[in-house]
């Protein structure tokens, strides 16, 4: 018979959990905080509250200008990283092509790989062979370190996927395309739908990578927020982060409208 839990672990329990919860949202209401301050300077709790920071972010040429950029790099990423994991996936899963396994380790090694050295290598490379930088290197770049999470949840996916369904199609006279296309595919749907959100927040967020393979006229959002830090801090920054925040929740209510929560965090 299982005994009753203690009360005191019970206890020890929920403030565990509300001291992790405290300290993974404080960050956030600091930045909050500071977006609404009067104040010129970055301090919290904010004097007096104002949505003058976020007047004069949405009115910045440089601001806007670099989240642009970031955006459509982003989403460049995101479908090269989808398309490429995606099919590395199915690949790897169905064990079709010779060494699967090392196959496998080469797509999931970026994770292990500290991202300042394979900017490094990255930016050599890439002025040796091509000659200068541009969006074209940076999303490539940000290809390869988003390439393991649409990797590793479409996997997940396939893992729990019924392989009855394929062999089903296939007696009833579907293609090699067809069971691809109408069966394999939509039981990735969840995989690549989370591995595709994971890519767009990677590659809009990273600061490293943007910070080696930047030119005069491409400047990334973080890249653009790290200078105003370290040049001129005010709470626009902190307004800025606000924004990229809210950014996440909406792209989290869409993929909760159309897929549910459920199927994205099973991924």
């Amino acid at each position: 018979m299982v005994k009753a839990v203690p009360s005191w672990l019970r206890l020890a329990s929920v403030v565990f959990v509300a001291l992790t919860a405290l300290i993974l949202l404080a960050p956030l209401i600091v930045v909050v905080g500071v977006s609404v301050s009067e104040s010129q300077f970055i301090a919290f709790p904010p004097n007096g509250l104002s949505l003058r920071w976020y007047q004069q972010v949405l009115s910045s040429n440089a601001y806007l200008g670099a989240a642009w950029i970031s955006i459509q790099i982003a989403v460049m990423v995101t479908v090269l990283a989808t398309v490429i994991g995606g099919a590395a996936a199915i690949a790897i899963h169905r064990r079709q092509l010779p060494f699967s396994d090392l196959l496998a380790t080469v797509f999931l090694s970026p994770l292990v790989l500290p991202t300042i050295i394979y900017a490094i290598g990255m930016l050599m490379f890439w002025s040796a062979a091509f000659g200068p930088v541009s969006p074209i290197t940076l999303a490539l770049s940000h290809t390869v370190i988003a390439l393991p999470y649409v990797v590793r949840t479409t996997l997940a996916v396939l893992a729990e996927s019924n392989p009855y369904l394929e062999e089903a199609a296939r007696t009833m006279g579907a293609n090699r395309m067809q069971r691809l296309w109408f069966v394999v595919v939509p039981q990735c749907i969840p995989g690549l739908a989370a591995g595709a959100f994971f890519a767009f927040n990677i590659s809009f967020d990273e600061a490293v990578l943007s910070l080696f393979l930047r030119g005069p006229t491409l400047t990334t959002l973080p890249v653009q927020i790290y200078g105003q830090l370290e040049f001129s801090p005010d709470p626009s920054v902190a307004a800025v982060s606000t924004i990229m925040i809210a950014l996440t929740i909406v792209l989290i209510f869409v993929i909760d409208r159309m897929l549910g929560l459920t199927k994205f965090a099973s991924a």
